[in-house]
């Protein structure tokens, strides 16, 4: 809460030489007012209301949209989708510049791809005893349609070759995406209600063919990310905190303003918006070293991201009951101050070691491991801007990750390539004490088929389709900061339940050459 102490000293409207309403400040400190003892046990109840964390806008980029362990994206690729990702050193098309930008000296002439994947999560959530800051139930029904029946993430590829050794590409494709909405009335409401978010990756890139062998590629990344999130502020578990002399007094202070003091204990939640955006930068290496025609090796690099997302809260007390005299208090108590939220955070960088062997002129086969230094995200530091607020800590301490994936080719024909692939893909949440609801991650296993079909000589259509199984996820969330405590922010929640989710992932592109 911003300036709370500053608010129950004085709330006031323009133009009055009074308090609340023209009367006099109900909790100022002039005789037979309650006094200090009266404040400071309204800001030990009411300290809950501060600001929501607008981390949870880069930290909710979970289920609807991403599909890769934590909160990358899982499909910027639809040939690459069909081999479950491990096709990175096949090096067949222009999508090979995400995986490894020295492949691109594998592409003749020029290549525009244009191209996009729809998700189809299933996800639920049950229950298993979450609970306010005092230790009740929250209470709260059960959500349905969390996630999206659908959603879309495009990309698209070009290249060029500049020269027989040297060749430019540029993509742009979806990194981090997310949308969940458990609604304003489920048990972990004080946590999260709703996240949305939005993110796009303009990744030039040039490759260099040393010789015959040995190619090399490098890229900048400029990535765009931009969210919104919402959450319920627990008013009737801070009311019922009070002591019972400042409840007496506070409802006292009330009907002297010409409210209604006994709505209070049925006062519901508050509410808490935010929005956030940023651009960050980043770089990605490629090495590609060609066996034969038939086999080759590749080593990717793609760096960290550093973000600070910066946006606005905004608060709406107007609901918690039918009073807007009492509504005004709560709103004064809670400061109801809308203001600027900050939080730097640095995406994980990712090194990949994959191969590709052409068999015969009917199969291939590939794999692809990929490490992911998740590590780097450990407790989150939301700050608070020109206010004299503690910062909200979200505990995260992920661990380091490894991706493992293989896959096969078979050509039916000159026209007909079919794709196959699996993997498995480990989650960066150590614990069910470390999963927070914008992301209950489990380590995931995929199945994906492909289909190539050839046009005619200069265009081609590929085809995919994955089934992704997340392993059940129990969560036991606790926000570890008190209300009562004035150096952190937080409510002091903790969210109790299981999740399961499946997701299903349709793409659908197009590569025409020049």
């Amino acid at each position: 809460m911003r300036h709370l102490n500053y608010a129950i000293h004085c709330i006031e409207v323009p133009g009055s030489q009074h308090g609340v309403l023209g009367m006099a400040s109900p909790l100022s400190d002039a005789p037979g007012s309650p006094g200090p003892a009266f404040r400071k046990d309204l800001l030990k109840a009411l300290y809950p209301v501060k600001k929501a964390s607008l981390v949870l806008v880069l930290l909710s980029t979970a289920m609807a949209g991403a599909s890769a362990s934590g909160y990358r994206f899982g499909s910027q690729s639809v040939a690459g989708q069909g081999n479950a990702d491990a096709n990175a050193a096949e090096a067949n098309d222009v999508s090979v510049q995400f995986y490894n930008p020295a492949g691109l000296t594998r592409i003749k002439g020029k290549q525009l791809q244009l191209g996009g994947t729809v998700v189809a999560p299933h996800f639920t959530y049950q229950d298993t005893g979450s609970t306010r800051f005092t230790g009740t139930s929250t209470g709260g029904d059960k959500p349905s349609n969390i996630a999206p029946d659908a959603a879309f993430a495009p990309n698209g590829y070009f290249s060029t070759q500049l020269t027989n050794d040297l060749t430019f590409g540029v993509g742009v494709f979806v990194p981090y995406g997310a949308k969940l909405d458990y609604g304003n009335t489920w048990s972990g409401r004080y946590a999260l209600n709703a996240i949305e978010m939005e993110s796009l990756n303009i990744n030039p890139s040039i490759a260099w063919k040393a010789n015959e062998h040995h190619s090399f590629g490098a890229g900048i990344s400029a990535e765009y990310m931009k969210a919104k999130l919402s959450q319920s502020v627990d008013v009737p578990g801070s009311i019922a905190a009070l002591p019972s002399s400042t409840a007496l007094a506070l409802a006292g202070q009330i009907a002297t303003a010409g409210g209604n003091p006994t709505l209070l204990s049925a006062a519901k939640d508050g509410s808490a918006r935010m929005n956030g955006e940023d651009w960050g930068f980043g770089f990605n290496l490629g090495y590609l070293f060609e066996l034969d025609a038939n086999t080759r090796f590749g080593l990717a690099y793609r760096s960290q991201i550093r973000h600070k997302l910066t946006g606005d809260a905004t608060w709406d007390f107007s609901g918690v009951t039918s009073d807007p005299i009492v509504n005004r208090f709560v709103q004064a108590a809670s400061g109801k101050a809308n203001s600027d939220a900050r939080v730097r955070l640095t995406t994980p960088e990712t090194v990949s070691a994959n191969a590709f062997h052409q068999i015969n002129d009917t199969w291939a086969v590939m794999g692809d491991v990929t490490w992911t230094r998740n590590s780097r995200l450990k407790d989150l530091h939301i700050e608070f801007p020109g206010t004299s607020e503690g910062d909200e800590v979200i505990r995260q301490q992920w661990r380091d990750t490894v991706r493992v994936s293989v896959g096969a080719n078979y050509r039916i024909n000159q026209r007909f390539l079919v794709r196959a692939g699996y993997a498995y893909d480990q989650s960066p949440v150590r614990s069910a004490e470390l999963t927070h609801p914008a992301l209950p991650d489990g380590d995931r296993n995929w199945l994906s088929l492909g289909l190539n079909v050839k046009v005619d000589d200069k265009s081609s259509i590929d085809l995919a389709y994955s089934y992704v199984k997340l392993d059940d996820v129990r969560s036991n969330y606790k926000n570890a900061c008190y209300p009562t405590s004035t150096t952190c922010t937080g409510n002091g929640e903790t969210t109790k339940g299981l999740y399961q989710t499946f997701l299903q992932f349709f793409g659908l592109s197009y590569t025409y050459r020049f």
